[in-house]
């Protein structure tokens, strides 16, 4: 797939070019498309910058492509299969040419490497190329440690200790659990781990749109997991996760801040606020 061309005027300053290779290549170099996710672009690009620095510092040639949309979750959990499959199909011509696509949550890559196949499984052609996609899919933390064997990023941290909590896709659909703790603890990052990481947030997606009462209960409960812990700040992957227990952490007037995983390993922590701290 050729590059898409920035409108004029663009990229603004400090800011990599939409549809181009961010960094300069390397010869034998992987390419790789970054799937930004929605959340993270309307919310959070801070996390995109972070996984395209944690991408280029492993040799990867990155590029985002302009044409990337939803993954198709939400319309898929809420069984509206007709956009899902609508969406599926924007994706696989947007990164078809990629060697690999990577995403910095857990849940849209679970979306993309699980389930995505499964909507052109009347259409072989088509089932094909998801099946091809789906084999190239990684989250962004899987992917430097289980593809690319990096075992200590450059960055160094120095926001005292952090737990950190396994977001449900990640954990239960991609078996991503000790690679964030690997990383974190190579760049000397102390974790104090909380009574049940692997518990859900609460958030879940259209879950806390459908049943509200027990979403609050939950998040709740895993925001007083991480205060107990003592740690200074609750890490995961998956931005969904973290605007959750960030507005909870807040509202009940807790200290414990919210971050990307990507944010940290990337040491972007001293330039960007944590969630819901201020504007970026």
């Amino acid at each position: 797939m050729a590059p898409v061309e920035p409108p004029a005027g663009e990229p603004s300053v400090g800011k990599p070019p939409i549809g181009q290779p961010v960094g300069k290549p390397r010869a034998g170099s992987p390419r790789v498309g970054l799937f930004v996710t929605c959340l993270v672009d309307l919310h959070r690009p801070s996390i995109g910058f972070a996984a395209i620095r944690l991408l280029e510092e492993a040799g990867c040639q990155v590029e985002v492509p302009r044409a990337q949309t939803c993954c198709g979750q939400p319309a898929y959990n809420a069984g509206d299969r007709a956009t899902a499959r609508d969406l599926a199909r924007e994706i696989l011509d947007a990164f078809g040419g990629y060697d690999y696509v990577v995403a910095p949550s857990g849940s849209c890559g679970g979306m993309l490497k699980q389930h995505l196949p499964h909507l052109f499984d009347d259409d072989p052609s088509l089932r094909a190329r998801a099946d091809s996609l789906a084999a190239r899919t990684f989250e962004l933390v899987s992917f430097l440690t289980d593809v690319l064997g990096m075992e200590r990023p450059r960055a160094r941290y120095g926001g005292g200790p952090v737990t950190y909590h396994d977001g449900c896709s990640g954990l239960r659909e991609l078996g991503i659990k000790q690679q964030p703790r690997q990383l974190l603890r190579g760049m000397g990052v102390e974790i104090v781990e909380m009574a049940d990481p692997e518990i859900c947030c609460g958030f879940g997606g259209v879950f806390c749109v459908k049943y509200p009462e027990i979403s609050e209960r939950m998040v709740s409960d895993k925001a007083r997991d991480s205060v107990a812990t003592g740690a200074q700040t609750v890490l995961a992957g998956d931005l969904g996760c973290l605007l959750n227990l960030a507005g909870r952490l807040t509202r009940e007037g807790h200290s414990v801040k919210a971050r990307h995983v990507a944010e940290v390993l990337a040491g972007m922590t001293d330039a960007v606020p944590p969630i819901g701290g201020g504007s970026l």
